[in-house]
């Protein structure tokens, strides 16, 4: 297996480049999404009991790019030990726009720092988790936070949607070739 220099000039192994390019699509999508959100549509909330107003969907978002973070730290605890200080800012909260793409910038190059520490040969490793205490493969852990993100990404195209703005596909995918 060879080396590969993921988008932003960092080497990594072929799979974790790969895994890292789907995460980074991902956060430029759902960036793109958030910019269009109107900005008076926070405490927004689509007609469904329990639903979360719009502002707290991005709050969500943040706890999605949160996860990755905090695997990366248990796979590399000692030289990724200051991400244990991304525990403390908020997440899950009412979040501002602006709030949330700083702070989606900010996550974002937590993980292409922790990423760049990781090989392919990491991916298999078990971590103990809250689930299972066994562990999961690295791998496993980083798909199920993608798939948080994808989900909580997609919510947000709903509420955009159900709001009147004019969202397409292309505004929540990514589309390759010509």
């Amino acid at each position: 297996m060879g080396l590969d220099v993921a988008d932003n000039g960092m080497v990594c192994h072929a799979i974790c480049a790969a895994l890292l390019s789907k995460i980074h699509e991902q956060i430029e999508r759902t960036d793109h999404l958030i910019g269009l959100l109107p900005e008076d549509a926070l405490e927004w909330t689509p007609p469904a009991t329990g639903a979360w107003p719009a502002g707290m969907v991005l709050g969500h978002l943040l706890d999605c790019l949160a996860g990755f973070c905090a695997v990366l730290q248990a796979a590399d605890p000692g030289r990724l030990s200051k991400f244990s200080l991304l525990r403390e800012l908020p997440v899950n909260h009412l979040c501002g726009k602006d709030e949330a793409r700083v702070r989606i910038a900010d996550y974002r190059r937590r993980i292409d720092e922790g990423f760049a520490l990781l090989q392919d040969a990491d991916l298999s490793r078990p971590l103990p988790t809250v689930f299972a205490s066994q562990g999961e493969p690295i791998i496993t852990l980083f798909l199920g936070n993608l798939e948080h993100l994808i989900n909580h990404k997609h919510q947000l195209f709903t509420y955009l949607n159900l709001m009147g703005v004019a969202v397409r596909s292309q505004d929540l995918y990514q589309f390759r070739g010509a």
